[in-house]
């Protein structure tokens, strides 16, 4: 390459208005449902200056209005805002900010500086290579025709066009493969699964919500605090679908999330539980749900 290319960072917008960062922090949004606070425990996932992704126990409504309070220093209080609930997939949610304040959005800043939070998919630039000034070209074509060399010029400059074009090509399958990266993880909570209505619909299973089964919980056994979870202080709340047989019986479960250590623990805890059976049309079903059990010390 001539002494006079650079390179230089892609300084374009970006697609993404603001950066995600990975967040492992306990969580408590605020409902207001008949006039009456409720507060759902839960755990974020990511956190930009635009919204939060969390896993919480209960059931939200997108589209409804609601308290969000996060930890984000240990020493200092918690961010507390408003924000909306834009989608509920499960126990997974995605709640957007409402009137953010100049302070929290540089305490977020602060926040992912000082702990040099992870952004979920860091995209490389790509680089772009200037052209060569045009006096040094026509300076070497000058220089090749006067030496009688200018015949050899023409297969370089074809090699030079041929290299940079497969760099080019390169560089754009691997920003594609990294925006595909970057999207994927955000995407799932964001779209949900749209085919989850079909799929029941072939079942002789029933998909109840969390909070309708919650109210048909007739026995409860706690899980055991593992001692070698407690010393590695592994701490946080295990989303788990379950199947409920007729009789009210947990037949099956499957943890959707959590060290094993924690998920094991609390399916020992589950084989235990005792529902009143769920009815439709007056006879017992066979239902699908989600349930959460938190794990602190």
């Amino acid at each position: 390459m001539a002494a006079g290319a650079q390179t230089r960072g892609w300084d374009g917008p970006s697609r993404r208005r603001v950066p995600r960062y990975r967040m492992e922090a306990p969580l408590d949004v605020t409902v207001l449902r008949s006039g009456i606070p409720d507060t759902v425990p839960g755990r974020a996932m990511n956190l930009c200056e635009r919204g939060i992704a969390a896993m919480v126990a209960g059931e939200l409504v997108p589209g409804e209005s609601v308290g969000v309070e996060v930890q984000l220093w240990a020493a200092t209080e918690p961010l507390r805002t408003r924000a909306t609930v834009r989608y509920q997939d499960r126990l997974r949610c995605g709640l957007e900010f409402v009137a953010l304040s100049a302070e929290q959005r540089m305490a977020i800043r602060d926040w992912a500086k000082g702990t040099k939070a992870e952004p979920e998919v860091t995209v490389t630039p790509a680089v772009v290579i200037e052209k060569t000034d045009e006096n040094e070209v026509e300076e070497s074509a000058q220089k090749g025709r006067s030496s009688g060399g200018g015949g050899s010029r023409k297969p370089r400059r074809k090699r030079r066009g041929a290299w940079l074009l497969v760099t080019f090509v390169l560089i754009g399958m691997a920003a594609a493969v990294l925006w595909w990266k970057w999207n994927r993880a955000w995407q799932e909570l964001e779209s949900g699964d749209k085919n989850s209505g079909a799929v029941s619909a072939g079942r002789s299973r029933v998909q109840v919500p969390a909070e309708v089964m919650q109210k048909l919980l007739v026995h409860r056994v706690e899980p055991l605090y593992p001692a070698e979870a407690r010393t590695e202080n592994l701490q946080g709340i295990i989303a788990l679908d379950i199947v409920v047989a007729k009789d009210g019986s947990v037949v099956s479960m499957k943890a959707l999330n959590g060290p094993d250590l924690l998920a094991n623990a609390a399916m020992d805890a589950l084989r235990w539980w005792k529902f009143d059976s769920y009815r439709v049309n007056g006879e017992p079903a066979e239902v699908e749900t989600t349930v959460a059990v938190e794990f602190k010390k």
